[in-house]
């Protein structure tokens, strides 16, 4: 009953962040279309500060909520009173900052930039506490009409702002309206009268300190080759960097994210007992391996297409970037279900622990990177960042659940095999093709029907498939 539980809620944050990517996405060609690359670098950089601001600060709420036996009255009051200084901590922090940043990268409006983009934050940070009870119950429909209703209006204001020649305006439009949006329809999906509390603060403290720290490396991991680019690149460069690296995610954030937070509350109800958690660990990382490594795989193989049908000949030049990075985002899966199992069993010291390793690796190559090829050089650094964390990754879940790496990568070979065979595939039909000269679309179209039947079809003779019925979805492997 707990995994059909677990599978529906997975669907509904699955269905909530497709719907939600398909809207950015809809927004992003709207923008690509109408701004230009260097639009997009100033306010990649001024987004780059205020996330690095935003994790820093970052305080896991929901996830401490989630892990609690019982949730009172008093914990929701003292989860807004942390969210509420959390906000007025960011605002105090991005407007001491702004100035500063502006004069280091000699950009007046960067200091404009930052100060609205910050009321993204500070709004996420005032959702409504009441509404873990859905997450804890896993039923995330609620999660889906507060993420959907958020993204539709950001969509709207982008186009009102775009067609009124707002330019870099509307990226920064869309972020904050998002926000502010999904925060106001949360009180009404999970109505909560506000007070100021820290009667349960214990309850916060120690889950929050390892995680907070944490999310202080993990914000410069995630934003250190940002600000080196964005540091030595010329905007229009930084631009397509930028945009590569938010498409080369898309399948992690739009698929695999969202369904943590429902892998997450049943590792959380499970967590007293080490063979279960062992097994649904090992279940649940197939399962996000199966759909992302080869959409991580596809798009790294057919970014040159993409990129002209879909964004413009202008974007040409971010093809091969956009083709490396999807490569560099295959192990972060792993690490998502590794960190949703690390808080389920109370070790969030597990993942400050991945986060400096990772931060001490990166601070070596991805300057090594720039230097040696630019942003090229900077993309191939981070295949070798990638490769280099998935053995920690391995190692960490030997310590933490027993499991060794034989069994883990014994866990995977099948849909490894399966996304080989697809990349042959793809390439050879590119190959052969070449020569006729199709439209993008047509060539495209024919390489992903292609590539997605060979990838199922050795997955079927392998003997690994999907099976949905009664309501259940679940992965089969004889």
């Amino acid at each position: 009953m707990l995994t059909v539980k677990a599978i529906k809620g997975a669907g509904w944050l699955v269905s909530s962040r497709f719907a939600g990517r398909v809207i950015d996405f809809f927004t992003l060609l709207v923008l690509a279309r109408m701004l230009t690359p260097a639009d997009f670098g100033l306010a990649a950089l001024a987004i780059s500060l205020v996330a690095v601001v935003d994790t820093v600060l970052e305080v896991p709420v929901t996830q401490a909520l989630v892990r609690l036996p019982t949730v009172e009255k008093s914990h929701l009051d003292t989860g807004f009173t942390i969210g509420l200084l959390r906000g007025i901590l960011i605002g105090v922090m991005v407007l001491i900052a702004a100035w500063p940043f502006s004069l280091i990268n000699h950009e007046p409006l960067l200091a404009d930039l930052v100060a609205v983009l910050a009321l993204g934050p500070i709004g996420r940070g005032l959702v409504s506490p009441a509404m873990v009870k859905f997450n804890r119950e896993l039923g995330f429909r609620q999660t889906f009409i507060l993420e959907l209703s958020g993204k539709l209006c950001a969509s709207a204001v982008v186009v009102v702002v775009v067609l009124a020649g707002g330019a870099y305006w509307a990226i920064v439009a869309n972020l904050v309206t998002t926000s502010v949006v999904s925060t106001v329809v949360s009180y009404i999906l999970a109505p909560y009268r506000p007070a100021l509390s820290f009667a349960k603060l214990p309850d916060f403290a120690g889950f929050i300190g390892w995680f907070s720290s944490a999310q202080l490396i993990s914000a410069l991991n995630w934003q250190f080759d940002r600000f080196l680019v964005g540091g030595f690149a010329d905007r229009t460069t930084f631009g397509r960097y930028a945009i590569a690296s938010d498409v080369a995610v898309m399948p992690t954030q739009s698929l695999i994210g969202p369904a943590m937070q429902s892998v997450l509350a049943a590792f959380s109800q499970i967590n007293e007992d080490k063979a279960r958690v062992r097994q649904a660990f090992l279940k649940a990382v197939r399962f996000v391996m199966l759909v992302s490594a080869p959409a991580a795989v596809g798009i790294s193989l057919t970014a040159d297409l993409a990129t002209d049908l879909l964004l413009g000949p202008k974007w040409q030049e971010a093809a091969p970037i956009l083709s490396l990075l999807a490569l560099a985002v295959l192990p972060i899966p792993y690490f998502q279900t590794l960190y949703s199992v690390s808080l389920a069993l109370d070790r969030p010291h597990l993942i400050f622990r991945l986060n400096a390793i990772d931060l001490g690796f990166r601070i070596i190559l991805i300057p090594l990177g720039l230097y040696l090829g630019s942003v090229m050089g900077v993309s191939l650094a981070r295949i070798v960042l990638s490769c280099l964390m998935f053995v920690f990754y391995l190692n960490e879940v030997r310590l933490l659940l027993g499991l060794g790496f034989l069994a883990q990568l014994k866990n995977l070979w099948k849909i490894a095999a399966a996304v080989v065979t697809m990349a042959i595939v793809v390439l050879l039909l590119r190959h052969a093709i070449a020569a006729y000269d199709y439209p993008d679309v047509v060539e495209l179209a024919f390489v992903v029907a292609a590539g997605g039947a060979s990838y199922g079809a050795v997955l079927l003779v392998l003997g690994l498939r999907l099976m949905v019925g009664r309501g259940r979805l679940e992965l089969i492997d004889r």
